[in-house]
């Protein structure tokens, strides 16, 4: 049975394309009689004519991975591109950089080895990033004679 006008004109009135209009096999000799637009709405009705459903892109399993992702999960040395610090922000990397440095400082200061002037002026020296690590503040306040006795060991 040849319905491919059938099937054209229930395209327009369905309003969609050729290719999604499905017609029941079992009422094909019916559909194959219908020869005008009222015919075909009336089988539309009747349920011998109807629409496919637009086969779409499953977003279930990506919403899984988001899901672990948001958890903290997959993010082991096989999911990692680029080396440490670039998957750092900047402003992380400061953070980082500066609690150390602080952290060495007051316990320079706790212990003797700087007195609390001498403090003030390193701590805004590394808030001004004038050192980039605890080593090099080490290393600075030993060159520029600031410690009252020898500082331990890193």
């Amino acid at each position: 049975m040849d319905v491919k006008t059938q099937r054209r004109i229930a395209a327009k009135v369905l309003k969609v394309g050729v290719n999604r209009v499905k017609i029941d096999p079992d009422s094909l000799p019916d559909v194959a009689l219908a020869i005008t637009r009222e015919d075909v709405r009336r089988h539309i009705d009747d349920g011998d004519i109807g629409k496919r459903k637009i086969k779409g892109i499953s977003r279930g399993r990506a919403k899984a991975v988001a899901a672990k992702k948001k958890k903290g999960q997959r993010i082991g040395p096989g999911s990692r591109k680029g080396p440490k610090y670039s998957r750092l922000s900047s402003k992380d990397r400061w953070i980082n950089k500066i609690r150390a440095q602080r952290k060495y400082l007051k316990a320079l200061r706790d212990e003797g080895y700087i007195d609390t002037i001498n403090y003030r002026k390193l701590y805004l020296q590394s808030k001004g990033s004038l050192f980039r690590s605890v080593r090099y503040l080490r290393n600075y306040i030993a060159e520029h004679g600031l410690a009252k006795k020898r500082l331990p060991e890193l």
